[in-house]
């Protein structure tokens, strides 16, 4: 079992930064992919972006955070970031880390189907 727990979220001005950290304790070297999800009211969970942990580090994105927010790892920190760069109102949800022990499964593959574990979430609103 792996447990997450990501950092505080916050309060940002359109075009401003945030940046999230999650950390995993527990079985950590079961983990292959690490990746955030975000919901925004009366809205359904969405993918943000994936980080393959061990080989390679690729990423992946949804298309609505291409070129603005960057997702990373420090595996000495069990630690994936995901730094948050010119926000927009429609960022504005709760945002939630996910840590996913299965093998063979492409960061594709897992932006549909997640698997794993959750945190707990944080809140990200940005203002206009």
């Amino acid at each position: 079992q792996v447990q997450l727990v990501e950092s505080a979220g916050g309060l940002v001005q359109a075009g401003g930064s945030l940046r999230l950290s999650c950390a995993a304790s527990g079985r950590t070297s079961s983990v292959n992919i690490m990746g955030w999800f975000r919901q925004a009211p009366r809205k359904e969970r969405e993918f943000v972006a994936a980080i393959n942990m061990w080989i390679g580090g690729s990423t992946y994105y949804a298309e609505s955070v291409k070129g603005r927010f960057a997702i990373s790892r420090d595996n000495a920190k069990n630690t994936v970031y995901l730094q948050m760069n010119s926000l927009k109102t429609e960022d504005t949800a709760v945002y939630y880390c996910n840590a996913d022990a299965r093998s063979y499964v492409t960061l594709t593959d897992y932006a549909g189907a997640p698997g794993g574990s959750w945190g707990q979430g944080t809140q990200v609103t940005v203002s206009s």
